[in-house]
């Protein structure tokens, strides 16, 4: 089942166990999505935060 997460350290976090990350870039947002052994993870970004967010993750980078 997919999960929202609306906290960004918690997504830090969870990207630890993540195989990957899908970024998708939309106009006025930024989806990032992890996937993990048992669940999707996902966060909604801001365009100008999503850089800072990127460069803290701990997996595999793909982008959409």
């Amino acid at each position: 089942m997919p999960q929202e997460i609306f906290d960004i350290e918690k997504f830090v976090e969870a990207s630890e166990r993540a195989e990957y990350c899908n970024i998708k870039r939309l106009k006025k947002i930024v989806k990032l999505k992890l996937r993990t052994p048992r669940k999707l993870v996902t966060l909604k970004v801001d365009p100008t935060k999503a850089e800072e967010v990127v460069k803290k993750l701990r997996c595999e980078i793909r982008e959409v």
